[in-house]
């Protein structure tokens, strides 16, 4: 017992001295706070991030039902925590009854979130948001509240956007309860991805505003995987997606040539076997 909280506490103060190296890349938190205003038009810049809405919530959904048996009828998430990095999808997942924490370095962003979900009954009570990063979260109350107290954390388009990756893996498995999972979708760095996401998404069509994404910052799937295997996690499933600007709808793909999601898990109890996963979201594809 002595030798866990002592490797424990190591894993703590490597979150904590890790904060300098901060996951928050300020260039991005200036851009964002420009764009702030206009991240609950569903219809305007961000009608495809909005969209990816229609797949990550039943990924997310799907694979927590999975690992956690419990059945609730209407509220099929109902007792678990959702800490959702960046504000992405948690309004979805509190109506499907999970109790979801909000948190994003951008106070304009919390401001506005909050003035969204005050005007919705569902997400009132399950719904909260805070201005701070990952790193600050991950370093209140080390002891108590602020170690192991989610049963999963969802970074949906946010691992592209940030200054160190390798902080975030870290910070994620400190909040994170043992056999909690980690969602995160995400694009790949690859020739094909520069020329979509970047060249046609934000020059070309203007899906997304320009200068939204720096392809030096994509990361693939493999890369991501030992990234999160070194602090602690077991990936569970990786699938592809696409978007189609004519239908304005996202799929799922063979390919993780372009964008993907992936599911992980913090090793520790309450783990299931990955054979148990939906077969829908059970391929593990690096194409």
């Amino acid at each position: 017992l002595v030798f866990i909280k002592y490797k424990l506490s190591i894993r703590i103060s490597d979150c904590t001295r890790s904060a300098s190296q901060s996951t928050v890349d300020s260039s991005e938190v200036r851009r964002f706070r420009l764009l702030a205003s206009k991240w609950w038009d569903e219809e305007g810049e961000f009608a495809a991030l909005h969209a990816m809405n229609d797949l990550r919530v039943p990924f997310v959904r799907d694979n927590l039902l999975t690992v956690h048996r419990a059945r609730h009828p209407g509220k099929p998430l109902a007792g678990l925590r959702v800490l959702d990095v960046g504000c992405g999808g948690g309004p979805p997942l509190g109506r499907l009854g999970a109790n979801v924490l909000g948190i994003d370095p951008v106070e304009e962003s919390i401001r506005i979130a909050q003035l969204h979900s005050s005007h919705d009954p569902d997400l009132r009570d399950r719904v909260s948001y805070r201005a701070c990063t990952l790193e600050e979260l991950s370093g209140e109350g080390e002891g108590e509240r602020g170690a192991a107290q989610f049963d999963a954390v969802v970074a949906s388009e946010v691992v592209e956007h940030l200054a160190d990756l390798e902080t975030f893996a870290l910070c994620c498995s400190h909040v994170l309860k043992p056999g909690g999972s980690l969602f995160i979708t995400t694009i790949n760095k690859t020739k094909l991805s520069y020329a979509l996401a970047i060249v046609v998404a934000e020059q070309l069509l203007r899906i997304v505003p320009r200068g939204t994404h720096d392809w030096e910052k994509f990361i693939s799937p493999e890369e991501l995987e030992r990234l999160l295997g070194s602090n602690g996690f077991t990936v569970q499933s990786v699938q592809g997606m696409m978007y189609s600007p004519l239908s304005g709808a996202w799929s799922w793909t063979d390919g993780t040539a372009i964008n993907y999601a992936l599911h992980a898990v913090k090793e520790g109890h309450g783990v299931e076997d990955s054979s148990s996963y939906p077969e829908e979201h059970t391929e593990t594809t690096h194409s």
